[in-house]
């Protein structure tokens, strides 16, 4: 299981310089990858998005590559003298129109579109190396995914275990509270003095313990939880049938809370439902 949070980072010197890699994620419903490059680079930027849907489903992912220039991506520059010498001269002939204006500087002549040209340089070893940087960053990224999805599994599996005991408390009572609510209405009907047909009694207990009954809702309830387990067990993006299951779990518990009719049953409805809120948090970060 994979958690969607994660941060890597890789650098690699090569001899045309130093690229870094920087990956973030977040959870996020679909995988959106969000990239810088460098204006050199960012002829890489399909192949990154290739490589990152192959390997990652769901998440919101902030990737960045800078690029340091070392001292053999420094490539040789050439001067175009027909064109300067004609800027120099215009330069110069403006000069005489205005002598008391300040001559231009050389450096705005080089400035000139076409006066310095550099050779291109052969960039396919480079992109090479800037894609082996992102498949480093890559591993390490998924590898902490793994890391973070497994303490995220051990606590679901904690938080399904102790939902699993209190649904069996509440089932183990079950006779009580019938028993108890049974004996509540006789002592009602017994206070008022009113002498109730057997039949009618039975009746209106039986309408009772119907009202009462929480039996399919604690079925339901073992049922989601055994889901639960065994959908933290597939070797697979399983974050958006997890949180589909607390929905559920949280339907169950909602409906058993309006059911109960006594404080104890209450309190372990109350207790169901903080369990999946916490749940439910971590199954937002889920892949």
């Amino acid at each position: 299981m994979l958690s969607m949070t994660a941060f890597a980072r890789s650098e690699r010197l090569t001899e045309w310089g130093t690229l870094s890699w920087e990956l973030r994620s977040v959870n996020h419903r679909y995988l959106e990858p969000s990239l810088r490059l460098p204006e050199a680079l960012r002829v890489l930027e399909p192949k990154v998005r290739e490589r990152l849907s192959a390997r990652l489903d769901r998440g919101k992912l902030d990737g960045t590559l800078k690029f340091h220039a070392g001292e053999r991506a420094v490539t040789t520059v050439s001067l175009n003298r027909p064109l300067a010498e004609r800027l120099l001269a215009v330069a110069q002939e403006l000069q005489s129109l205005t002598p008391q204006s300040t001559p231009v500087p050389l450096a705005d002549i080089l400035r000139w579109p076409g006066v310095v040209s550099e050779p291109e340089p052969d960039t396919g070893p480079l992109l090479a190396e800037a894609l082996a940087g992102l498949d480093t960053a890559l591993d390490d990224l998924i590898a902490t995914r793994q890391r973070e999805g497994q303490r995220i599994q051990q606590l679901l599996e904690q938080r399904c275990t102790t939902m699993a005991d209190i649904v069996a408390q509440i089932r183990q009572r079950r006779p009580e509270v019938l028993a108890y609510q049974r004996e509540k209405l006789l002592t009602r009907l017994a206070d008022l003095k009113v002498e109730a047909e057997p039949s009618r009694l039975e009746q209106e207990l039986a309408l009772a313990a119907q009202r009462l009954d929480v039996d399919e809702e604690l079925d339901r309830l073992d049922g989601h939880l055994n889901e639960v387990l065994a959908v933290l067990q597939r070797r697979e993006p399983i974050g958006r049938r997890l949180d589909f299951l607390m929905q559920e779990l949280n339907r169950e518990a909602n409906t058993l809370a309006s059911k109960s009719a006594d404080a104890d049953t209450t309190r372990a409805a109350v207790d169901l439902k903080v369990l999946i809120e916490q749940m439910r948090e971590q199954v937002q970060n889920i892949e």
